[in-house]
């Protein structure tokens, strides 16, 4: 994998290896679906709001739709010009945004594969990308040390938050009315979408952030790091709720269900881990890829989980 000082995922590779074997006590599941074609890396993954699709998206320059339930490959976007680094859907399922080290984000007709859309302004390459609530707006993050709000209709730049250091995970709230990011310099800030003002800045984790995001009702954050941890945290004061502790190397991805109920987290040590959200316990850990996980996400209805690898592939696994 070609290294790059503006995405994230290949410095990690680099620098902290492939983690320990997984721990014989450990409830395991294994795979339902793996998802073959593309031919690198898979970086970011995602489900469609109704469930029945996922989207992938790789260095080897190019997004792609599968079908959920049978793995079929449905379409493929193809325009990027170097690794694509996130993907999202838009809430109604009919677009999705992919980020790109190109320095471009694309929205793109979830149906036909046809670009509608170039987001241009990031001085570096862009590492993730996310839909508002309303499909009304996106944001972008980049090594560029900013994350950008953008008008999904005209492509207009609508917000600069600018920070000290690389900004990776982005998102917004249930409600649109605020963005998380995460930041290299191990902080998590959380921003008005509205004005571009910082609302608050979090601190506790002892190295860089990676995913960010908001539970569904908006009352907290998670974050993950490459201090082998995800903590999840008030958003409205700061204060740390709850920490999860078992991975083995750089936590490079987590989501929270649905229903709140449970979080979700992706590792370079192999395995995703699905854990209580109220209690940090445990509760299945996710085997089947051959590299580290680079992302991961639960389906609508929370019954399955999704991940992608450095070895090419997604998964998805069936929670029992």
């Amino acid at each position: 994998m070609r290294a790059r000082i503006f995405f994230l995922i290949p410095v990690i590779v680099a620098l902290v290896g492939l983690g320990n074997p997984l721990q014989a006590q450990d409830k395991w599941l294994q795979p339902t679906i793996v998802f073959t074609g593309h031919t690198d890396a898979v970086n970011a993954v995602a489900f469609s709001p109704d469930g029945k699709r996922i989207a992938t998206a790789s260095t080897d320059k190019t997004a792609r739709i599968w079908n959920a339930e049978s793995g079929k490959l449905v379409r493929q976007f193809v325009g990027h010009t170097n690794d694509v680094t996130g993907v999202a859907f838009s809430p109604d399922g009919k677009r999705i945004v992919t980020a790109s080290a190109d320095r471009t984000a694309r929205i793109w007709d979830a149906d036909t594969g046809k670009e509608i859309r170039q987001l241009k302004g990031h001085e570096y390459g862009l590492n993730r990308v996310s839909f508002s609530p309303d499909g009304k707006r996106v944001v972008t993050s980049s090594a560029d040390a900013t994350a950008r709000i953008w008008d999904a209709d005209s492509g207009k730049e609508l917000h600069q938050l600018k920070v000290p250091s690389i900004v990776f995970g982005v998102g917004f709230s249930p409600d649109g009315k605020r963005v998380v990011i995460g930041c290299f310099d191990s902080s998590a800030r959380i921003w008005d979408a509205a004005t571009g003002k910082q609302l608050l800045n979090i601190t506790g984790h002892s190295g860089s952030l990676a995913e960010v995001g908001f539970s569904p009702d908006g009352k907290r954050i998670v974050t993950t790091s490459d201090d082998e941890t995800a903590i999840v945290w008030d958003a409205d004061t700061g204060k740390k709720l709850q920490k999860f502790a078992r991975h083995s190397d750089v936590v490079t991805s987590a989501s929270i269900s649905s229903d709140g109920k449970r979080i979700v987290t992706g590792s370079m040590d192999q395995s995703a881990r699905v854990w209580d959200a109220a209690t940090g316990d445990q509760l299945f850990q996710l085997s089947g890829q051959k590299q580290g996980v680079f992302g991961v996400a639960f389906s609508p209805d929370g019954k399955r989980v999704v991940g992608c690898s450095a070895d090419n592939t997604a998964c998805v696994w069936k929670l029992e």
